[in-house]
């Protein structure tokens, strides 16, 4: 089973590769990283040494679906070493010949204190 929220974490690049949607036009923004189309993005996560990411614990999660195949996930997490929170979305579309996959993802940190 694919496991997106972990994946990131691990630095697993195969189940990244399965999560996100094989096209040129797919877009990834990251705290170190602005990756356009699948193949630039793999190519980045593949060196990715495994071990603790960014990520230490949820503050917020909000998922919004609209209809049944296109939904928007956003999170608010306390990052690791940090006091400044962190921010990730991505939007997720259902493909009728490959299922779910992650079209557009971005994660930045803010400049706020965490509370």
């Amino acid at each position: 089973m694919l496991t997106p929220d972990k994946a990131p974490i691990d630095k697993d690049a195969d189940v990244l590769d399965a999560i996100f949607w094989n096209s040129p036009l797919k877009i990834r923004r990251a705290i170190h990283e602005n990756g356009y189309g699948f193949d630039k993005i793999h190519t980045h996560q593949v060196p990715q040494p495994p071990g603790p990411g960014i990520k230490l614990a949820r503050r917020r999660l909000v998922i919004t679906t609209l209809g049944r195949d296109v939904a928007t996930v956003k999170l608010e997490f306390h990052m690791r070493g940090r006091d400044m929170p962190g921010r990730q979305s991505r939007a997720w579309v259902r493909f009728p010949d490959v299922g779910w996959k992650v079209v557009s993802a971005h994660v930045s940190v803010t400049e706020s204190k965490a509370p």
